[in-house]
């Protein structure tokens, strides 16, 4: 396709999608899956009109979704409940922690004994398909900042960790395949990419949010309107939080998540001890918040990179990417491998049966995969193995997209319908 070609298609989906939002709303499907569709119908599945190859275009595609995934983490991470408590981030914890290290066990020895994949590959994958999706997963994610559903505080609270969470095993499956230095025993591996890269990441993502917050709050003056400051504050925070991250080898996922929610924390704590400040208005309303002043520009960008995205996975499927192995695959990971994961994650927890029976399905694979997959090709996948790979991972998440994107509304209603059945507390 030309330049002209692709200005037209992205565009002409953009005026479609506002054009077309109330209705959207109204369908029983994700508008994702509206988008995959047009990729497919112009991409090689059907009309041929565009090819997207992701092996030659590795580059390009790790920074695009590198980007995406940046934002999405920094929309769900200012959208978490406050204060703050140990017990409330208990579930999510073990979710992000626990739970994703059973998936990429069950997964890995899936491609080990069943699609002949070496244990680095096998394990490569499985960190590449582990983590749940921040990005694709709106409907089921924290709607605005004051959002106090459990479920879904539980399902983004989650994607937002277990995105950074997942990159030690991605190293692991680098350093079994020689393209990594794990050390003697696995020693580096533990002490840099597990305990370091992790701690690390957390912590400049908390100090690098409260140091905003505080700034935010002595640059505000008496004037209400700050949308602007607020979109540049929060792209700032992004871009130096990551970039602090990865020059000291720490998880910038992570950090990015961490640097939103100690963002909004703070910033809450400083309007609930100080409301007379200087900052306050004549009429004593409190100024808006940057983490909450912009979310609405993030989650407009977000918006934007899921079409692009999306369109570029349909444009990378032929007819023959649907093997019996890929599809085998994720039916593997959709029903067997995040439902037992979740179901050992929780085991001990409060949360009650029907939330753990929903958090176990609405495992959305995507943006996130996609990137971990583009860092393993950069980082020296050979070129065999990087195609085996990148049909298993496009089809797990055109499938996830189809799966959940269907199932979603429907799932939903059921399940609120229920909770509202249940007699008050």
């Amino acid at each position: 396709m030309t330049n002209a070609q692709w200005f037209l298609l992205i565009g002409g989906l953009l005026l479609a999608r506002g054009a077309t939002a109330s209705l959207l709303a109204r369908l029983p499907v994700t508008p994702a899956i509206i988008y995959l569709a047009v990729g497919m119908l112009a991409g090689p599945t059907v009309l041929d009109a565009f090819h997207f190859n992701p092996l030659k275009q590795s580059a390009l595609l790790e920074v695009l979704t590198e980007v995406a995934v940046l934002i999405s983490l920094f929309s769900a991470g200012v959208k978490m409940p406050v204060p703050f408590s140990l017990a409330r981030w208990r579930t999510p914890l073990l979710l992000a922690t626990l739970s994703m290290t059973v998936t990429v066990a069950l997964v890995a020895a899936f491609a080990w004994y069943l699609l002949d994949l070496p244990p680095g590959a096998a394990i490569l994958l499985g960190a590449i398909l582990a983590p749940t999706d921040p990005v694709l997963a709106t409907d089921v994610q924290i709607r605005h900042p004051g959002d106090r559903d459990q479920l879904r505080y539980t399902l983004t609270c989650e994607a937002g960790m277990n995105d950074g969470s997942a990159f030690p095993f991605v190293m692991l499956g680098l350093g079994l395949l020689g393209l990594h230095d794990l050390g003697e025993f696995g020693l580096r591996w533990a002490l840099f990419d597990v305990l370091w890269a992790t701690a690390a990441g957390v912590a400049i993502g908390l100090l690098c949010g409260v140091a905003l917050a505080h700034l935010a709050w002595k640059l505000r003056g008496k004037e209400q309107e700050h949308k602007l400051m607020d979109d540049f504050l929060g792209l700032g925070l992004i871009g130096v939080v990551y970039g602090l991250a990865v020059m000291v080898d720490a998880w910038g996922f992570l950090a990015v998540f961490f640097a939103a929610v100690a963002l909004r924390q703070t910033e809450l704590q400083l309007a609930g001890s100080a409301p007379q400040t200087a900052g306050a208005s004549p009429d004593g309303e409190l100024p808006p918040t940057v983490s909450e002043g912009s979310l609405v520009f993030k989650e407009h960008l977000e918006r934007l990179s899921e079409i692009t995205l999306i369109l570029l996975i349909g444009g990378t499927l032929f007819l023959d990417s649907w093997s019996w192995r890929a599809v085998a695959l994720a039916l593997f990971l959709f029903v067997v491998a995040r439902p037992l994961s979740v179901l050992v994650g929780l085991l001990g927890t409060r949360s009650s049966w029907p939330i753990r029976g929903m958090v176990g399905w609405f495992g959305v694979r995507g943006i996130g995969s996609l990137y971990y997959l583009m860092y393993a090709i950069q980082h020296g996948l050979p070129e065999t193995l990087a195609l085996e790979l990148i049909q298993f991972t496009l089809i797990v998440v055109a499938l996830s997209i189809l799966a959940h994107g269907t199932s979603v509304k429907p799932l939903m209603g059921l399940f609120v319908r229920h909770r509202r059945s249940l007699p008050p507390p």
